[in-house]
């Protein structure tokens, strides 16, 4: 080849390069143009008082809660995304708001938030600076209202970083933000979102703000890790749930199925698999049908796989659908099957070979059957680290026991105990959990945190320490009991 043959191959991939320089300059000036608004309202927002801070979240939270302005965000969310029904999606918007302003109100986040005489420490909360939120398609408005108030408790600001699918409900919601943020005379700079997001945007996005929170794909969690921000990420769902020897099986399978058809399964916390023992396998299945479930042949369970991993990748096309669209496409024509409210599937494989054993973000229901609780306990984990590894597991018992043994065999952060899954995971109003929609799976799933978000994530923590009397431990209250045990 001719040096001048050489230069004019290397053209396109300089021309290309360039393009991606140009792009990158471009999103790099974009951000930088929202953070610095944002910070410049954030170092207003820090010289607010608790009270005002407080009122500042009740306004974010009254922008989603109002019912006109939560249908009317619900309804431009299952229009623009297809994910997902309104109802549901109104329920959603109020509840996880409802809930969440119920945990901020009254804890403090400005100023001392703690005294401890005993070791001399006060604690000074300090907000993080300017957060990023990355959310996803399935909760384009309760997931940024959510985090917005979480990170406004802490007094920092916040940039929304929408999916494309989402984006028209975050300007919607944003713009209600607003609104109430004018009420009080806030800077409206407190919060903004990217209008035309795109991974090149997200991801210098996340380069830029002080504090990255990420709920939705994998693929952006990876990438916050990276960025070279503190970031906070979650697992993916993929929530296993046992019904044990003595379980109140008609209120187990009640409960199932409202957690599992809620929002066409668009909560990562829904139920994906059901581990039944055998001595109320029959009786669980009849009550699961009962509920609408309806329990697919061999031959519809494989035509359902060929539709929902059509190229060994989950479809988009069954993703939090209807169960009358999902027959529809996957072809199931009985009676029984259209007028379903969700579909069983039995299984008793793990892995890849075993779709099913996977998340399905869809009203399908995998359903094993079990033995002894010991046997459940090994292929549940083996379950969990295929996918869903440290997010969280269900029990229906009788026996607290079997509860305990469950949360201490399983690697996961959350044991739910005699509860519908999708409501109690992220927070529940009969629970102790704290309301959110931004649930840490831990190590196990490679998250920085193990536990429910909360406004505590949003607090950077000056500790004054004063003298107080020596504390010294003498050698005997250390190794006492090893000297004794092992000598010296």
């Amino acid at each position: 080849m001719s040096q001048s043959q050489r230069r004019d191959d290397a053209r396109p991939r300089q021309k290309g390069r360039q393009a991606m320089q140009t792009q990158d300059d471009s999103a790099a000036d974009t951000v930088a143009a929202l953070v610095a608004r944002a910070s410049s309202a954030q170092q207003v927002f820090a010289d607010y008082d608790q009270q005002r801070v407080d009122d500042v979240v009740a306004g974010i939270a009254w922008a989603i809660y109002r019912p006109d302005r939560a249908r009317e965000l619900a309804e431009l969310a299952v229009r623009d995304t297809g994910l997902g029904n309104v109802d549901d999606k109104i329920a959603k918007n109020q509840r996880k708001t409802l809930g969440t302003l119920r945990d901020l109100t009254g804890a403090k986040s400005v100023g001392v938030i703690a005294e401890n005489p005993g070791d001399g420490i006060t604690e000074f909360a300090k907000p993080v600076g300017v957060v990023a939120a990355v959310c996803p398609s399935t909760n384009p408005a309760a997931t940024p209202a959510n985090k917005t108030m979480m990170a406004l408790k802490g007094g920092n600001a916040v940039i929304l970083s929408p999916s494309p699918k989402g984006a028209s409900t975050c300007a919607l919601l944003v713009e209600y933000f607003h609104a109430e943020l004018d009420k009080i005379g806030a800077p409206r700079d407190l919060v903004q979102y990217l209008a035309e997001p795109s991974k090149a945007l997200t991801h210098e996005l996340m380069r830029q703000a002080d504090l990255v929170v990420v709920t939705g794909s994998q693929r952006n969690v990876r990438q916050a890790y990276s960025s070279g921000t503190p970031a906070i990420g979650v697992g993916a769902g993929n929530a296993p749930v046992i019904v044990d020897a003595d379980a109140d099986v008609p209120a187990a399978a009640e409960k199932i199925r409202r957690s599992k058809t809620f929002d066409n399964a668009t909560s990562c916390s829904s139920e994906n698999s059901v581990h039944v023992h055998t001595a109320v396998y029959d009786e669980t299945l009849r009550e699961l049908a009962e509920q609408g479930g309806y329990l697919l042949t061999a031959q519809e369970k494989d035509r359902l796989a060929a539709v929902m991993w059509p190229e060994g990748k989950l479809s988009g096309a069954i993703t939090a659908q209807s169960p009358g669209k999902i027959a529809a496409l996957a072809g199931l024509d009985s009676v029984e099957a259209r007028s379903a409210r969700f579909f069983l599937v039995e299984e008793d494989g793990v892995g890849p070979e075993f779709p099913f054993s996977g998340e399905k973000l869809s009203v399908v229901l995998t359903v094993y059957r079990f033995d002894d609780l010991d046997g459940a306990l090994e292929r549940i984990q083996r379950l969990l680290d295929f996918q869903g590894a440290g997010h969280s597991c269900g029990i229906h018992t009788a026996t607290e026991a079997h509860a305990r043994t469950v949360a201490e065999r399983l690697r996961v952060a959350r044991v739910l105990v005699n509860q519908a899954h999708c409501f109690g995971t992220g927070g529940g109003f009969d629970n102790g959990l704290g309301f959110t929609l931004t649930m840490g799976a831990g190590t196990w799933a490679g998250n920085s945190i193990s536990d429910n978000l909360s406004y505590r994530h949003f607090l950077n923590i000056t500790r004054l320490a004063r003298v107080i009397p020596p504390r010294v431990p003498t050698e005997d209250a250390l190794w006492g009991h090893y000297h004794e045990t092992y000598g010296r």
